[in-house]
């Protein structure tokens, strides 16, 4: 029995591209690619667009205005390049093609790689870990420069460091600086350095230049050597964006040559403000302890003076006196306490004599007299207003209210109730009205 055959699931072809883009850019994030420039084009853009080939197989390239600004070189036809990207698909037409973010020409990324590769062999042994670091010196007293001494760097170093501290003792210590000699020869004047005991620190320098001219700064014997040192080592070398595995293994790295000359010497100015401020706290403690001296002395002095008869009478006489003085006012203090005492008991007992409190009595009576006539005075207006109230209240609702705005008061003539309604009384029937001024008699006539 066959199997029922199988939906056919159909694309249409930008769905198609781009399942073809995401497992292109989700497989191939980033890739580095080596080979030929061919067909370069340069729009008004500021865009790249290239082939780079091999010699079996080429493949699109893009490079865009930002990256292209950062390129350390000319791009052209036939060029070694090596170049990092990501790779894409252009949906439109499905052609896919390497979107660069950096490239540089083949042989310096050969180097790249190579440095690459020592720095994180060198990195895990330790040697660029700052523990290992050796700190400056506070004051360096003499410098060994080692550079060529035909360089920019070293006249920009020796400018920086005669304004900032002329007494500083330097030697240039002349090694070539690029070629295949240059790593050992660095590497001998270092060790020489050491040997010598002369220098408090070691500055290694020189001027920018291309990968291939730094790279005697990338020798392994030269890091090693600088690692180990026993003096501590500065370098500076090339630009500020250019990093040497030197520099890794020096106990600083400063960005350019004249930055290492300030980091590593202090400011005149503020060398003789730091001196001068020095000078003013020594010459502030010495007065102090020429003071405290001084006293020490006048106290020495007046106990010798104290073991002379005249002295000891002298003394005496004074002591005596102080306590004859202290007696007198003690007397004087007390005499005041005790007179004070006795117009306080003077006081007391006048305030107690009868007189006085029959005088308090009766100031204690006129004031409750005052107060009770006070309040019968209150509660007089007060009861005189309740019964004003009450009187109105009561005119509100009486009857001689009622007759004195024109009404009249109809009752049956025997005197009995109220007639309130027509229908009460009949026609011939007697009856009584009273008004505000009288009562009159009253006769239904009829309906």
């Amino acid at each position: 029995m066959s199997s029922p055959p199988r939906e056919r699931k159909v694309l249409r072809p930008a769905q198609l591209n781009a399942l073809a883009k995401d497992l292109l850019e989700g497989s191939f994030a980033q890739v580095w690619v080596e080979g030929e420039l061919s067909n370069l084009s340069r729009p008004g853009s500021g865009h790249m667009y290239f082939t780079l080939k091999d010699e079996r197989a080429q493949v699109r390239c893009a490079l865009f205005r930002t990256q292209a600004l950062r390129l350390r070189f000319a791009p052209r036809d036939g060029l070694q390049v090596l170049a990092r990207g990501r790779l894409t698909l252009y949906e439109a037409r499905g052609d896919y093609q390497l979107v660069l973010e950096h490239m540089e020409e083949s042989g310096e990324g050969a180097l790249r790689r190579a440095f690459e590769e020592l720095k994180s062999r060198l990195a895990a042994e330790g040697l660029f870990d700052g523990a290992r670091k050796r700190p400056l010196p506070r004051y360096v007293r003499r410098l060994g420069l080692v550079t060529s001494p035909n360089g920019a760097a070293v006249r920009d170093v020796l400018a920086v460091l005669g304004r900032r501290l002329p007494m500083l003792e330097v030697d240039v210590l002349p090694v070539q600086v690029q070629g295949e000699c240059a790593a050992a020869e660095i590497l001998a004047m270092l060790q020489a350095a050491q040997r010598s005991g002369r220098y408090d620190a070691l500055l290694l320098t020189r001027g920018g230049g291309s990968l291939e001219d730094l790279w005697c700064f990338n020798d392994e014997a030269l890091v090693r050597a600088i690692a180990a040192s026993t003096v501590p080592v500065v370098a500076a070398i090339g630009h500020e964006v250019d990093f040497t595995l030197a520099e890794f293994a020096a106990d600083l790295r400063a960005a350019t040559p004249s930055a290492a000359a300030e980091l590593l010497v202090p400011d005149r100015a503020e060398l003789v403000a730091a001196v001068a401020s020095t000078r003013r706290r020594l010459d502030v403690a010495l007065a102090r302890r020429r003071e405290a001296l001084a006293q020490r002395v006048d106290q020495a002095q007046l106990r010798l003076q104290g073991l002379r008869p005249q002295w000891r009478l002298e003394r005496m006489r004074l002591r005596l006196q102080a306590a004859q003085a202290r007696l007198d006012q003690a007397l004087r203090a007390g005499l005041a306490g005790s007179v004070g005492d006795l117009r306080g008991a003077a006081q007391r007992l006048e305030r107690q004599h009868p007189v006085a409190r029959v005088a308090l009595a009766r100031q204690r009576i006129d004031g409750l007299q005052r107060r009770l006539d006070a309040a019968q005075a209150r509660d007089h207006a007060a009861r005189a207003g309740r019964t004003r109230e009450l009187a109105r209240a009561l005119a509100a609702v009486s009857p001689l209210a009622t007759l004195a705005r024109g009404f009249t008061i109809v009752r049956r003539a025997d005197g009995g109730p109220v007639v309130t309604h027509a229908a009460q009384v009949a026609p011939g029937e007697r009856l009584q009205g009273q008004w505000i001024d009288g009562v009159r008699a009253l006769r239904v006539e009829k309906d």
